[in-house]
């Protein structure tokens, strides 16, 4: 649905994008992670058609990005990181304007932008004027606009980006609903809390360069070459530590505040090896969990070449 093959661009002597290839599958919602300046914006600006590439070639919805823009245009809804509303037009007007623009046919046009005002939870904000909503409603209605010729495929540039903690909340329920709804969603981002939980996949780009892509769980399975567990003893902590840096899997040992946390170098059956030994020597555990990493984990291991 989405494809770059050997995309870069360079500004005169600084290259903001070395060689990027990347490929999202249909339905998936893509998060695009890295700091600013790495050349997320680079990218998604030329898969908007906003910019041409110095090299490499871009592919939306089966359209090259060079060779058929006006197709790839009518296949994204593209929401940039610094979004813009018109002054003196009420909400249902600015939708109107885009409608417009996107050729969809008068007898259309007030069906479709009554759904997209519902869809976003506008319809409240209809005869609004767009200058006086909050920053929050602004980016409901800047994505709104993205939808009203009803596109495959989203590409939004920091999306959630100034919006207070229930603001933000709101946002990644309504992507969530929009890929239930079918469509394949490219979202950037430098806040990777804002993906952990609703992407299928990530790419993390640093510097120009892409350094890992994949699935969730193929990403975390690639780092988790050690297993980190949380263990709360009821009693007998000693016994249950004593255990614990017994087994040669052990790695790292750390106890704080009545929670061990031990390392092992294995699998699943090692861990489950752990928690058996423990239970048979009548060791009373109140937890025994899995760390799971998370993306911060993920962002500082792959861009400290602990793996690759």
């Amino acid at each position: 649905m989405i494809e770059l093959v050997d995309f870069g661009k360079d500004y005169g002597d600084f290259t903001a994008v070395k060689c990027l290839n990347l490929k999202i599958d249909a339905g998936e919602m893509f998060g695009f992670i890295g700091p600013n300046g790495a050349g997320k914006s680079t990218s998604i600006r030329f898969l908007a058609t906003l910019l041409r590439a110095s090299r490499g070639q871009g592919f939306v919805n089966g359209f090259n990005v060079a060779d058929q823009p006006m197709d790839v245009r009518h296949s994204v809804g593209y929401m940039p990181d610094n979004f813009g509303v018109y002054d003196g037009m009420k909400v249902w007007e600015f939708l109107d304007f885009f409608a417009v623009a996107y050729k969809i046919p008068r007898s259309r046009r007030k069906a479709v932008i009554t759904d997209v005002l519902e869809l976003l939870d506008l319809t409240h904000k209809r005869n609004d004027f767009v200058n006086g909503l909050s920053r929050g409603m602004k980016q409901r209605l800047c994505l709104a606009k993205t939808l009203v010729h009803d596109p495959p495929v989203l590409i939004l540039d920091e999306p959630a980006s100034g919006l207070d903690p229930r603001a933000r909340l709101e946002v990644k329920a309504l992507l969530k609903e929009l890929r239930k709804m079918g469509k394949t969603i490219l979202i950037s981002s430098h806040i990777l809390t804002e993906l952990a939980d609703c992407c299928t996949s990530i790419g993390i780009i640093e510097r120009g360069e892409l350094l890992m892509s994949g699935s969730i769980e193929e990403v975390y399975r690639r780092i988790r070459k050690n297993r980190i567990i949380n263990i709360k003893f009821v009693d007998g902590m000693d016994a249950g530590l004593s255990i614990i840096r017994s087994m040669p899997e052990c790695v790292d040992v750390d106890v704080d505040r009545g929670q061990v946390t031990c390392e092992l170098q294995t699998d699943d059956q090692g861990v489950a090896s752990l928690l058996k030994k423990l239970v048979d020597n009548q060791i009373n555990v109140r937890t025994f969990a899995e760390k799971d990493p998370t993306l911060e984990d993920v962002f500082m291991m792959v861009t400290k070449g602990l793996v690759t």
